[in-house]
């Protein structure tokens, strides 16, 4: 008797345990996507910045703001000194201004949530891309767009690889583009 209560047990018992298990993993990966891939995530920031605005309705050059990006592996994350050229004298009074503007009178750098990330081990460099022609929206989106910026693209090796084979019919506009590197040390150094 003992033996068929087990047996019966088991029978009922490990479906119902396999379903949880299965249901969890499914929810898990749905529920993770955007820290998998980053598609959705947008923190907030310590200061409400609208692309829309500035890069938008103002029409403000990216590299403006980010003026690395044509010498540097990094786009740079812009110094308070760099907003405040127009801020000392534009919307001085505005609740965002004005906590822009402790920063930049108490020499502090803004704690800027960075929205755009690859892993460690994996090297991209902005100059590269963006001095041959491909623009800031192939990666980041259309950030004139939006009031708050977040990642629009995969930043996953699948995605850079798709674009580096496929470069000259993704990147159709631009002039003389060829297939990117495909070898593993072009972007794990």
């Amino acid at each position: 008797m003992n033996a068929f209560r087990l047996d019966h047990t088991l029978k009922v018992r490990v479906p119902i345990i396999l379903f949880v298990v299965l249901v969890s993993a499914v929810a898990t990966f749905y529920v993770s996507r955007s820290e998998r891939d980053g598609i959705g995530y947008a923190p907030v920031q310590p200061i409400a910045f609208s692309h829309r605005l500035h890069a938008g309705t103002m029409r403000i050059d990216c590299q403006y703001c980010h003026t690395a990006v044509t010498m540097s592996p990094h786009a740079n994350v812009p110094a308070v000194s760099v907003c405040m050229n127009c801020h000392t004298v534009a919307r001085k009074t505005a609740p965002e201004i004005v906590k822009l503007t402790k920063y930049y009178d108490d020499g502090v750098a803004l704690p800027w949530k960075r929205i755009h990330k690859l892993p460690d081990y994996a090297y991209f460099n902005h100059s590269v891309h963006v001095n041959k022609g491909i623009g800031c929206v192939k990666c980041h989106g259309t950030v004139e767009n939006l009031d708050v910026v977040m990642q629009v693209n995969q930043f996953t090796m699948a995605a850079c690889l798709d674009c580096h084979r496929n470069a000259p019919e993704r990147l159709a506009d631009v002039p003389g583009i060829r297939r990117g590197p495909e070898n593993c040390w072009a972007c794990h150094r």
